[in-house]
């Protein structure tokens, strides 16, 4: 059994973590630490709950130390656990900046602990359909990609998410699935361009993004904007043979605000309306059939028996530090080409297990 500590006990804890701590057969929650001390103590009167991060992690037996406090917070406390002898999961973004993030793969390297960030979009349902089309190549080779994560919130919102800072703004909350996805589906780019805007009124950080990242002979899109009030387009994949368009967001999300069990067989289906479809062509552009085309079921509880199959049994870790600061370090260079406005180029050499291990 895993021993667990959480920090933080806000949307990330309570809605994305803590239901599969509780389901997931390998693990067994031992504290919380809260500034909501009492509330956490009535809610979960069988563990501990501090109210300071610090001296849970140094004085609890936990195995394994989930981070979900706010972004700034993420270094300081993985690296603490780190050195406390501790496994570690990130809430993503895992950084501030990819020197954080790169300090932390290369500390748990020479610690022998895992340390994992919790990129849990790569267990989406439309994502995993995504996958295996792309896989499969039924639409050939693949041309254009579009990624989206769009949202209607016009209105500024006081919430630390919001507030200037490093780490802050919509690039590195939504922005982090999005170029993991890619980086999953077609590896590193090798240049990309950015528009990052703060587009809506009283905005102190990024909210809106478009990030391109150019492949040879393959352009992928990444986008969000607060501004959608339509149905939302998701995916759309395009290749010498046809497309994919999917629309609407993986509904494991909404499940677990609902408070449905992720053991239960509905969790992470997509009814029938949601599916998207598949558009097969000749090469004269006639178009051959339409499909729609059934989603794979959503499981963010695979990323947590993974998790477990790593930390007791030395199995591959299901998002590695190094995948994690990749991200942070493509999120650097949006930043850089959105300032400067200018194509940037992808150099991603130092974030092999080749050059974080010591000669």
């Amino acid at each position: 059994m895993i021993k667990v500590a959480v920090v933080g006990y806000g949307l990330s804890a309570t809605v994305f973590h803590l239901p599969f701590v509780a389901h997931a057969k390998q693990f067994s929650l031992v504290a919380i630490s809260s500034s909501q001390l009492e509330s956490v103590q009535k809610k979960h009167p069988r563990i501990t709950v501090y109210a300071d991060a610090q001296q849970m992690i140094e004085e609890s037996s936990a195995d394994l130390i989930i981070i979900t406090s706010p972004n700034l917070s993420h270094f300081p406390l993985a690296k603490l656990a780190l050195e406390s002898g501790k496994h570690v999961l990130i809430e993503k973004p895992m950084t501030a900046t990819s020197e954080q993030a790169l300090s932390l793969a290369k500390l748990a390297q020479r610690q022998s602990l895992v340390l994992s960030v919790y990129h849990n979009r790569r267990w989406d349902g439309d994502f995993l359909t995504l996958a295996h089309l792309v896989k499969s190549a039924q639409l050939g080779k693949i041309k254009v990609f579009n990624s989206h994560f769009d949202r209607f919130r016009p209105i500024v919102r006081n919430r630390w998410r919001e507030q200037p800072g490093a780490g802050a703004g919509i690039l590195y909350d939504l922005g982090s699935h999005l170029i993991d996805q890619a980086l999953c589906l077609f590896g590193a780019p090798h240049s990309l361009t950015a528009n990052c805007a703060m587009l809506r009124d009283g905005a102190t950080t990024t909210d809106y993004f478009q990030v391109m990242l150019h492949y040879t002979n393959m352009e992928v899109v990444l986008q969000s904007s607060p501004f959608s009030a339509d149905p939302n387009i998701r995916f759309q994949l395009q290749g010498t043979k046809g497309s994919y368009i999917k629309y609407g967001l993986d509904p494991q999300e909404d499940q677990l605000r609902e408070g449905l069990s992720p053991n239960v067989p509905a969790f992470g289906v997509e009814p029938p309306s949601a599916y998207g479809k598949k558009y097969i062509a000749d090469g004269e552009g006639e178009l051959l059939s339409v499909t729609k085309l059934q989603t794979m079921t959503g499981c963010y509880m695979d990323y947590y028996s993974q998790l477990a199959g790593a930390i007791s049994n030395g199995l591959t870790v299901p998002v590695t530090a190094l995948e994690g600061a990749k991200v942070i370090k493509l999120i650097e260079l949006a930043e850089l080409s959105s300032a400067t406005k200018q194509r940037v180029e992808v150099d991603l050499t130092a974030f092999s297990n080749e050059a974080i291990t010591p000669a």
